[in-house]
């Protein structure tokens, strides 16, 4: 079998089907949305790009990402700790759950989210009565946001810090170094590439997200219209052509996200 798969012929074929999955379900695609962003010129193209509703929508996704990115950086690291470090019921329980957002569609996620905190909800009636406004306002748009992304952090920092040798913490304790000084020096540099990864990838999904972000935002541009929304209110409205462009800041967004990320990977093999 492995004289078989060594032939020449089937490696040729391997390869080949492996080049044509790639352009026919990532590159074709790619070039079209560059392709109908140019189709009317670049008149045409620069006046979409510079339409007051779309560049609040690309500014307002950016800001919002970052708050989600903050807050899976954060949290991510917290419960990658917790179930590296710690033993405890329900352990493997919440450690299988953390890769929920995955198998979920991210319009169910928006609908969970809709139902706890909208204002007939328990949560959401409560904060109503506080003055707080959740559900169709920017804050659900972060939490939708932090529910698709919530794993990327996790898993990115968890594989560190199960590689990371203890005996490096135990000869700063000996030296006399505080757990402070210790989780500074010798923890933190070993979990951040993780965190940095992680939080990148996070902030590139959460730019992309819909599905969950359309049943929660309240499409006002300016305020609550994010770029994938208004994006399909483009397409609704017949302009493709002013939903590719905006696309493309997107695009090229995720391509420089994706660009750092393997430039810090190439360096730390590296180092």
């Amino acid at each position: 079998m492995n004289s078989l798969l060594r032939h020449k012929g089937w490696t040729w074929g391997f390869r080949t089907t492996i080049l044509l999955y790639f352009v026919v379900l990532i590159v074709l695609p790619i070039l079209g949305v560059y392709y109908n962003s140019f189709s009317l010129g670049f008149k045409n193209f620069a006046e979409s790009i510079s339409d007051p509703i779309a560049w609040k929508s690309v500014l307002l996704t950016l800001r919002l990402a970052l708050v989600a990115t903050i807050i899976n950086v954060v949290l991510g690291t917290m419960i990658a700790w917790v179930l590296v470090r710690y033993k405890f019921p329900g352990r493997s329980l919440l450690n299988s759950m953390v890769d929920l957002p995955f198998a979920l569609p991210t319009a169910v996620g928006g609908l969970m989210i809709l139902l706890l905190l909208g204002p007939g909800s328990l949560i959401g009636g409560a904060a109503e009565a506080l003055g707080l406004e959740i559900v169709f306002h920017q804050p659900a748009i972060v939490i939708a946001m932090v529910f698709v992304t919530f794993p990327f952090v996790i898993r990115a920092v968890q594989p560190l810090l199960e590689e990371l040798d203890p005996s490096e913490e135990e000869a700063a304790y000996t030296m006399g170094a505080t757990g402070v000084r210790v989780f500074r020096k010798v923890i933190l540099p070993s979990m951040a590439p993780g965190m940095i990864g992680g939080g990148m990838l996070a902030f590139s999904r959460a730019l992309a997200e819909f599905g969950a972000v359309v049943l929660v935002a309240g499409n006002i541009p300016g305020r609550t219209l994010v770029s994938s929304v208004f994006i399909y209110g483009e397409v609704e409205s017949d302009n493709p052509t002013g939903a590719a462009a905006v696309s493309i800041i997107l695009l090229t967004l995720s391509f420089l996200i994706l660009w750092l990320i393997n430039m810090a990977q190439m360096r730390g093999r590296r180092a």
